[in-house]
């Protein structure tokens, strides 16, 4: 056997080796959850991740190819976060809410905690069609608009395991609930309207309050808009005086009793 035979030798025992062990560390991160659940322990732990990540700077504080390795964790690291999210969520979850209930910093998070995809349909929609969604507004009008958000809504069926915020007018329409349940849990994020005022006062981009940017007005409107907001919602969490992690925990502990109780 010549040298090079002896070396690939070696190195296809360490991919036994590593898989061995990436293995084992999915049935050790399933049995954690399984345990979390039957114990009520909180199932998020942001501040496991940031103890991880101090083990392994000091572990590669004088490695050369210290930047390769973290690459390579960093994926082990967002496999685990896929594994617990399907785990935990066989479906989508649609955001509503008012404006600045929180959707988007919401949907940011859970893609932190869980490395899931988010679809912002403000975003999508004003990237499609190649200008601001004030703009579509002006130019095409707000049922141009409101067709456009429910087409994504129909597309968005075929995924799984996403984060779609909703635009707040998006749950007005009832055919836009109804394909949010298609293959979704629809979760409502709620504010007082003095939260939202100081949420909104600095956007530019939400043609419906720009010319009316006071709380008595949001107040008025999310009052107008509530009753069908609150039939959309399989579960409300109301963001007022929560941090980003104390929502996320109180989502996730509300869609899991959910399930259980179907």
């Amino acid at each position: 056997m010549t040298r090079l035979e002896k070396l690939r030798k070696r190195l296809g025992q360490c991919d036994e080796i590593l898989l061995d062990a990436i293995l084992m560390r999915h049935h050790i991160i399933k049995d954690i959850m399984a345990y979390k659940e039957e114990n009520g322990l909180n199932i998020l732990d942001p501040e496991q991740e940031e103890r991880q990540k101090e083990w392994l700077d000091g572990r590669l504080e004088n490695e050369s190819n210290a930047n390769e390795v973290w690459d390579i964790f960093h994926a082990i690291g967002k496999a685990s976060k896929q594994m617990q999210a399907r785990k935990l969520f066989d479906y989508n979850i649609v955001l509503i809410g008012f404006m600045g209930a929180g959707k988007t910093s919401i949907s940011e998070y859970l893609k932190t905690l869980f490395a899931m995809d988010v679809i912002e349909m403000d975003q999508i929609i004003a990237e499609r069609e190649g200008m601001s969604i004030p703009d579509i507004f002006e130019v095409h009008g707000e049922q141009y608009f409101r067709d456009l958000e429910t087409n994504l809504l129909i597309e968005m069926q075929s995924r799984k395991n996403v984060v779609i915020s909703c635009g707040g007018g998006t749950p007005l329409r009832e055919c836009n609930v109804v394909e949010m349940k298609r293959n979704g849990r629809v979760v409502l994020l709620t504010a007082s309207p003095e939260t939202i005022f100081d949420r909104v006062k600095d956007s530019h981009d939400r043609p419906v309050i720009e010319n009316n940017k006071n709380v008595p007005f949001i107040a008025d409107l999310m009052e107008k808009r509530r009753a069908k907001y609150e039939a959309a919602a399989d579960i409300v969490i109301n963001t007022d005086g929560k941090s980003l992690i104390e929502v996320c925990e109180e989502l996730v502990q509300q869609l899991l009793a959910m399930d259980e109780n179907k």
